[in-house]
């Protein structure tokens, strides 16, 4: 039952469910693979893609209280829960990764996130590492003076059971328009409601943005604890991270460019560019008969910081 304190998020007028768009490129068409672009990232203005379908659930589970939060420099997603304050009129704390930042100017990522009027709080990198320890959390909470019946939080990146809930609706309004759903990943959240909300014979994809190979299992642990076991028929493929979180090399900003110029789309630079990447590949290695109609779910847009 919802809160008589939660926020009006309809009052935000997303644009649900987001546009299926064609695109003819014949780096998939000469394979006989139809390529669509899921356009998550025309949901809404403030709150792009992805971040709109973890954060809404979220939001209006914290029911009036303080939204606090977790994120590194270039945080989409302390971005996009900074501006859901500014719409919503929340309080936000956004926990920064890098004590050392505090004292130095904010980039435009950060800067943003202050303009929206989130509170920014600054930790060392071994403290950030344990955010989710409960004597850790707690401190914190101590630390920026709110504690568990003031606040809510938000785990980085927005991965937690009630997003992969809110992002079981993206499976949804793909069924039956596609045979392989792809999604770039950070923290997995977004894939684990993605795989459950498909039809059994629909298979999702993710393309990993971070090294280190530790998703498939944060993306089981989501879906065991959101839906009681495994859900949907997905898989992982970590050969395109490009050296991990942020990594966007010349080679990727040029292939970026050039779909931009193809098909007038605005790519992303550190997942959906990324996402794109790997299905071109893909595809040239044959991975996918000819027939198969492949959804690549566009998660973000470009900052314009």
């Amino acid at each position: 039952m919802t809160s008589p304190d939660a926020p009006d998020l309809a009052a935000l007028r997303p644009r649900l469910p987001s546009p299926l768009q064609e695109v003819v490129d014949d780096r998939f068409t000469r394979r006989g693979v139809r390529l669509l672009l899921k356009r998550d990232d025309l949901i809404h203005p403030d709150l792009v893609g992805n971040k709109w379908r973890k954060l809404a659930p979220n939001l209006a589970a914290a029911a009036g209280r303080t939204v606090v939060t977790f994120g590194g420099a270039y945080s989409n997603h302390l971005r996009a829960t900074a501006a859901a304050g500014r719409l919503l009129g929340l309080p936000t704390i956004g926990v920064v990764r890098g004590q050392e930042l505090a004292d130095r100017p904010l980039n435009p990522s950060l800067a943003r996130c202050a303009a929206d009027g989130m509170r920014l709080h600054f930790v060392d990198r071994s403290t950030y590492r344990r955010k989710t320890e409960t004597e850790t959390l707690a401190r914190l909470l101590r630390d920026l003076g709110v504690d568990t019946g003031t606040a809510y939080v938000v785990p980085e990146g927005g991965s937690n059971v009630p997003a992969v809930r809110g992002c079981q609706a993206l499976g949804e309004e793909l069924r039956g328009r596609a045979d392989v759903v792809a999604i770039a990943c950070g923290t997995g959240g977004t894939l684990a409601g993605l795989a459950a909300g498909l039809e059994p014979e629909q298979r999702a994809w993710g393309i990993p943005v971070l090294k280190g190979g530790f998703l498939a299992a944060e993306i089981t642990g989501l879906q065991e604890r959101a839906f009681g076991g495994r859900r949907g028929d997905w898989s992982l493929d970590d050969r395109f991270h490009f050296g991990g979180y942020g990594r966007v090399p010349r080679e990727l900003d040029a292939f970026a460019e050039d779909f931009e110029g193809r098909h007038g789309v605005a790519v992303e630079r550190l997942y959906v560019a990324k996402l794109l990447y790997g299905l071109v590949v893909l595809v040239d290695e044959g991975l996918w008969e000819a027939g198969t109609t492949v959804a690549a779910v566009v998660t973000g847009s470009p900052f314009d910081g």
